[in-house]
């Protein structure tokens, strides 16, 4: 084991964040199936990186090892670290490793570096996906079946105990009986329920006319 590797593995994918001062600018995320990510200041890189020091292109960022990521730093840059949930720190020397000329470090499951160089931080930390989603079992299949017949079965329920021709007439008479009721009531309330008769010559002698008193025009007489 290389000096300074850590005995935590790292079995998940690989994520970066670059900063602008306190402002998030990029975000990339690689799978678990990556075997090295590359970074030039280029865009077709897989880390597309600009403003730090790179002593080649593309640098080798980062690799999968037998226990995980190893990071490569970049010459010119400050290297901070935490746990989850602490603090950064400095990285201490004894994480470093050395090895001809280049400086790498052994990322832990939980452990996130930030790679500062002027007012750009880089922070890489493992992806919290471990690995990629398989095909689907046996046990999934059954579980698909039930909802799916689950899903079938509404409408058919609905059709089943949906309205018939028979259910659809008998509402409607219904509908219409209650309709009548409450005009009945209406009619009865305006003292309309009552049949009408003729008027007898008694009731009609005791009619007052609505035209006022009776005035008597010769016939010679010519009103305009």
């Amino acid at each position: 084991m290389l000096a300074g590797e850590m005995s935590t593995k790292a079995d998940g994918g690989l994520y970066f964040e670059l900063y602008w001062g306190e402002n998030l600018a990029e975000a990339w995320s690689y799978g678990p199936e990556q075997a090295k990510v590359l970074a030039a200041p280029d865009e077709k890189a897989p880390l597309p990186l600009y403003g730090f020091t790179l002593p080649e292109e593309p640098f080798l960022m980062a690799e999968r090892t037998g226990r995980g990521w190893r990071i490569h730093l970049p010459p010119n840059v400050h290297v901070d670290h935490k746990a989850r949930g602490d603090a950064f720190t400095s990285l201490p020397d004894n994480q470093r490793v050395q090895d001809q000329g280049r400086t790498s470090v052994a990322l832990a499951d939980g452990m996130t570096l930030r790679l500062t160089e002027g007012h750009l931080s880089l922070l890489v930390q493992s992806s919290v996906v471990k690995e990629r989603v398989g095909p689907l079992q046996w046990k999934d299949m059954g579980w698909l079946v039930i909802v799916a017949l689950l899903f079938l079965s509404l409408p058919v329920g609905f059709l089943l105990a949906g309205p018939t021709p028979e259910r659809a007439a008998e509402s409607n008479a219904r509908a219409l009986q209650l309709a009548a009721d409450k005009e009945a009531a209406r009619r009865k309330a305006m003292g309309l329920d009552k049949p009408m008769r003729p008027i007898t010559d008694a009731e009609r002698a005791q009619q007052q006319p609505d035209a006022g008193p009776e005035v008597h025009i010769p016939a010679t007489f010519r009103a305009r």
